[in-house]
C-alpha cells in the first residue's frame, strides 16, 4: 500500500512538473503572437528584401559561405572594402554566419536559399569579391549580371593559392607579381589576362620596423600553419619540429615567446592536435616560475575589454530572432566601425602593457590578431603559408622550418617566399644562431633579399 502510495505522488508530482513546464512554454511564447512580434512571413521578408536592395543600391559586395572557423577568412577583407567609394555589402549564406562576421559598417545580409539569392541578378550590385572557394561557390557565379573576382585570405606557395576552382571567377585578383607566375606554372586554366595585382591593402597596418630589439627582450613568434587535408608531412612543423623549437627558444633566457598556432591545428590529424597540446604544456611549465601581472596594468586591461565587448556585441541575447540579427546587420549603426577600430587598438595596447615582464603567450583568441603579434615581434618563425608573406611586409628576420625531408636547396627551390628566409630543420640546432643575427643586425645577411621579396610578393 506503501508503494502504491508513493507512486500516486510521483505520478501526481510528474503531472504537475508537466503542466508547469507547459505553461512556462506557453508564456514564452504568447509575446510572439502579438502583432507587432510576430515573425514575419516568407513573402513579407523577400518583399522587404527586395524594397531594401532598391533603396540602398549595392555596388560591390563580398561574398561568404564557409564553416564557424573560417570566419576570419571574411574578417580580413572588411576593412579594405569598407574604404571603397563605394556602397558595398555583404552577402552570406549561413545563418551562423551573421553573428561571427566582426563589427563593420557594411550591410550585411544572409540568404540561405538559392532562390533568394538570384533576386541579387536584378539589383544594382556589379561585383563581388570571393575571400574563399565553398560548395556553395557555384550558385552564386550563375548570376550572369555580376563579375565575380577570386580575392583568396592570403597567399603563400601552398597548392591552395592555385586552386584550379579559381577559373571560375571573372577575374583573380593577387598581390604581386609572384603570385601571377605561379598561376602559369601551376597551368591550371587561369588565364594570365584574367590575373590582376592589386597588392596586399590589409598589411598597411603592420608596421614596418628594422633594427636590433627594443629592450632586453627579444620577442620571437612562433606561427605553424595547420596540417592540411592532403597528409603531406611539410604542411606543419608543429608534429615534427615544434616541441623542439620551442624548447631551443624557451632555453634562452632573453627570449620572450608568442605560440599562435592555426586554428585548425589537429582538425585532420590527431598528431598536430597532440603536439600542440604538448607545446601548450612546455609554456604553461616555463612560466609558472614567473611574476603575477604588472600593478594598476590588468585593470585598464579589464576596462579596455569591457569597452571593447560593449562595441562588439550585437545587442542580443542568444536567443534572439534571425530577422532582428539581420535587420540590424543590414543597417549598421553609422561610425561603429571606426569606434571599434580605436578601442582596439587601446585594448591591444593596454594588453602587452599588463602581461608579466618575460612571460611568454599562446595566443589563441580572435584578439590580439596576428598583425598585433607582428608589431610587437622581432623575429618570426613559421612554415610555407601565407603567414610569412603578410609578415614580409614588416621587413623583419624570419625562419621557415623544414620538416618535410628535402634538402635545403630543393626545399628553397620548391618553394619561393622561402628564399629571404633562415630555413631550421625539425633538431631546431639553428635556433641559437638565428636569434645572434636578429640582436646584432649587422650579422643579418637576408635583409636586401627580404626587401626584394617583399616587392615580388606583396607588389
Amino acid at each position: 500500500a506503501t508503494a502504491a502510495t508513493d507512486d500516486t505522488r510521483f505520478a501526481a508530482a510528474g503531472v504537475v512538473l508537466s503542466l508547469a513546464l507547459a505553461l512556462a512554454g506557453l508564456a514564452a511564447l504568447l509575446p510572439r503572437l502579438l502583432p507587432g512580434r510576430r515573425p514575419a512571413g516568407e513573402q513579407e521578408v523577400l518583399d522587404w528584401f527586395d524594397a531594401w536592395l532598391a533603396e540602398y543600391r549595392p555596388t560591390v559586395g563580398l561574398y561568404f559561405s564557409g564553416g564557424s572557423a573560417s570566419a576570419y577568412q571574411a574578417g580580413m577583407w572588411l576593412e579594405p572594402l569598407a574604404r571603397l567609394d563605394t556602397r558595398p555589402v555583404i552577402v552570406l549564406r549561413e545563418r551562423f554566419m551573421v553573428s561571427m562576421i566582426p563589427p563593420t559598417d557594411i550591410p550585411i545580409v544572409c540568404l540561405p536559399k538559392v532562390p533568394t539569392l538570384m533576386r541579387l541578378e536584378h539589383s544594382t550590385l556589379q561585383v563581388l569579391i570571393h575571400p574563399s572557394n565553398s560548395g556553395k561557390t557555384s550558385q552564386v557565379l550563375r548570376i550572369p549580371t555580376i563579375k565575380h573576382a577570386f580575392v583568396n585570405h592570403g597567399e603563400s606557395d601552398k597548392l591552395s593559392s592555385c586552386n584550379p576552382y579559381a577559373k571560375a571567377y571573372d577575374e583573380v585578383w593577387v598581390a604581386g607579381p609572384a603570385a601571377r607566375e605561379r598561376y602559369a606554372l601551376a597551368e591550371v586554366g587561369v588565364e594570365d589576362k584574367d590575373v590582376v595585382e592589386i597588392g596586399r591593402p590589409q598589411l598597411d597596418a603592420v608596421l614596418p620596423c628594422a633594427g636590433p630589439p627594443a629592450g632586453r627582450r627579444t620577442t620571437v613568434l612562433y606561427a605553424p600553419t595547420w596540417e592540411g587535408w592532403d597528409g603531406e608531412p611539410g604542411n606543419t612543423s608543429v608534429v615534427a619540429a615544434g616541441e623542439n623549437l620551442v624548447r631551443a627558444l624557451l632555453a634562452d633566457p632573453d627570449v620572450r615567446l608568442l605560440y599562435k598556432p592555426h586554428p585548425l591545428t589537429g582538425s585532420v590529424d590527431p598528431r598536430a592536435g597532440a603536439a600542440d597540446r604538448r607545446i601548450r604544456e612546455l609554456i604553461r611549465a616555463a612560466n609558472r616560475s614567473g611574476s603575477g601581472p604588472r600593478p594598476g596594468r590588468s585593470e585598464e586591461l579589464a576596462f579596455r575589454t569591457q569597452e571593447l565587448d560593449r562595441l562588439t556585441t550585437d545587442g542580443f541575447g542568444d536567443d534572439a530572432d534571425q530577422v532582428e540579427r539581420m535587420l540590424r546587420q543590414s543597417a549598421p549603426e553609422p561610425g561603429r566601425a571606426e569606434a571599434v577600430a580605436r578601442a582596439t587598438a587601446a585594448w591591444e595596447e593596454a594588453y602587452w602593457a599588463s602581461l608579466p615582464e618575460g612571460e611568454h603567450q599562446v595566443v589563441t583568441e580572435a584578439r590580439p590578431s596576428l598583425y598585433a603579434c607582428f608589431d610587437v615581434t622581432d623575429l618570426l618563425i613559421s612554415d610555407v603559408s601565407s603567414v610569412i608573406t603578410d609578415f614580409l611586409a614588416s621587413g623583419k628576420p624570419y625562419a621557415v622550418a623544414n620538416t618535410g625531408g628535402l634538402s635545403e636547396q630543393t626545399f628553397r627551390a620548391a618553394f619561393p617566399t622561402v628564399a629571404a628566409a633562415t630555413v631550421l630543420t625539425p633538431d631546431a640546432a639553428g635556433v641559437p644562431a638565428l636569434l645572434e643575427s636578429v640582436r646584432h643586425p649587422e650579422k643579418d645577411e637576408l635583409s636586401k633579399a627580404r626587401a626584394e621579396l617583399k616587392l615580388r610578393l606583396l607588389g
